[in-house]
């Protein structure tokens, strides 16, 4: 008998994080000039990354980690407000529905002055090495075409 959580909607995760500098805008992609000339506020970027820690913290206890992982397929989100550096991003995360191995999720996220992102995110349950044997032999296919 498994001692694992079962994965049913209702789990919930709250996520909360102190904006650093090096989550701005600026420092998105620091190869593209673009992104360094833009103001320094929490970057759209990195809240994405942001909600899908906060989804995979709601479902870890139903996991086999690491044999058994998620990865984000979906992604339906607002970003409403600017956050500066040094404000703390608050994340609920909650699973909404289960379609096998799909899982749905509601956000919402708040800075503390400002309510700056709500919507959805998808993910979907995988088996680690097999997964990781796939992306292997599809980087192999394209270096042997490139």
């Amino acid at each position: 008998m498994s001692d694992k959580t079962p994965l049913a909607p209702g789990l919930t995760a709250t996520l909360s994080f102190v904006v650093p500098e090096h989550k701005t805008v600026p420092h998105l992609y620091p190869e593209a000039p673009e992104f360094r000339t833009m103001p320094a506020v929490f970057a759209t970027g990195f809240m994405v990354g942001l909600i899908e820690w906060a989804c995979m913290r709601a479902i870890a206890p139903c996991l086999d980690v690491p044999a058994q992982q998620s990865v984000g397929t979906d992604v339906r989100l607002s970003h409403t407000a600017a956050t500066p550096p040094g404000l703390t991003v608050t994340v609920q995360a909650r699973l909404e529905r289960v379609e096998g191995r799909k899982l749905a999720f509601s956000i919402s996220a708040h800075d503390g002055v400002d309510e700056i992102c709500r919507g959805t995110h998808e993910r979907f349950v995988i088996d680690t090495a097999r997964f990781e044997a796939k992306a292997r032999e599809k980087r192999a296919r394209a270096l042997s075409n490139g």
